[in-house]
């Protein structure tokens, strides 16, 4: 038994005439009254009286026509559901966020989901990089944006880095060392140090640049998870916050010595065996053109201090 079939006995009971329905169905009448045939055998009784010209249902073909209208009409409710879901209009999309993504990101999605897809369900968790792995291991999340230097390889999971981004140590405008053109190591250490949990990479790097007493373990003095919240401690504190720099446009970077040359490589990360949902596309797409360096372009810069021109005999 077929949804074919159960259409081409519902155009049958409509219409009370093989002719008129086979029209209606686009088929040759023979094919039409193989198909009505071949599903009375698999019932076991006729679904249809030939009286004069026309064809009634039976007492049990009208139950059957009944029952064949709901499976039908649910086949064609499916249909449209699936076709729903797959451009995201309905359905629900979960996703665990990093600190540093997440400052830049959730309020853009949030704001897609508001305005072009209204009747889905969007489900945004923020945490450590290990609490939101394990969620998508477990299956309570669909996909994760984070810092993908964070992970260990994984044959498990699919990552896909999307986006670099520049890592700066920041301060307020009015900040001590706003003005300065060059901020030693040994000068930031005179402030208390503000970040999220970084990765092995990123204290690696800070090792090379600026010695033992970079760790993390060492150097941070306030570490959350909630980029956000750093930030605005930094605005209103003599506090310096090493962030991604496109946060945070309106803090100072600071021009450390050496320079930092710190970046984040944002990325998507996924199951490898689960199909990708319908909304990570529109997911991949935001992030593409939200998580960008052209901020740092318009940030507020410290004034340099002139220099007198040497006088000299040439």
């Amino acid at each position: 038994m077929t949804l074919v079939q159960l259409r081409h006995l519902i155009e049958l009971a409509s219409t009370g005439s093989f002719s008129q329905a086979a029209v209606k169905l686009h088929l040759t009448q023979p094919a039409l009254s193989r198909s009505i045939k071949a599903l009375e055998d698999e019932l076991g009784q006729p679904l249809f009286d030939r009286i004069g010209h026309k064809n009634e249902l039976t007492l049990f073909g009208a139950h059957i026509v009944q029952r064949a209208r709901v499976l039908v009409d649910e086949a064609n409710e499916l249909r449209q559901t699936s076709a729903q879901l797959q451009k995201g209009e309905i359905g629900q999309f979960r996703i665990g966020m990093g600190s540093g993504p997440g400052a830049m990101l959730m309020t853009p999605l949030l704001m897609l989901m508001a305005t072009d897809h209204p009747r889905a369900h969007l489900d945004i968790s923020r945490g450590s990089t290990t609490l939101l792995l394990q969620a998508l291991r477990e299956r309570l999340l669909d996909a994760l944006i984070l810092d993908i230097r964070s992970l260990p390889p994984s044959v498990d999971l699919k990552m896909e880095a999307l986006q670099e981004m520049q890592g700066a140590f920041m301060c307020r405008p009015g900040h001590p060392l706003a003005q300065e053109t060059s901020v030693p190591f040994a000068t930031l250490r005179q402030y208390p140090v503000a970040s999220t949990p970084l990765s092995d990479e990123v204290a690696r790097i800070l090792i090379e640049r600026y010695g033992p007493l970079a760790h993390p373990d060492q150097l941070i003095n306030l570490r959350s998870e909630e980029i956000s919240s750093l930030l605005d401690v930094a605005r209103m504190s003599d506090a310096v916050v090493l962030a991604i720099r496109a946060a945070a446009p309106d803090l100072i970077e600071l021009p450390m010595s050496p320079p930092l040359n710190a970046k984040a490589r944002f990325g998507l990360v996924t199951m490898a065996s689960r199909t990708e949902p319908p909304l990570l596309g529109k997911v991949r797409t935001l992030m593409g053109d939200v998580l960008k360096d052209s901020s740092a372009a318009t940030a507020p810069k410290p004034e340099k201090r002139l220099k007198r021109p040497k006088m000299g005999i040439k």
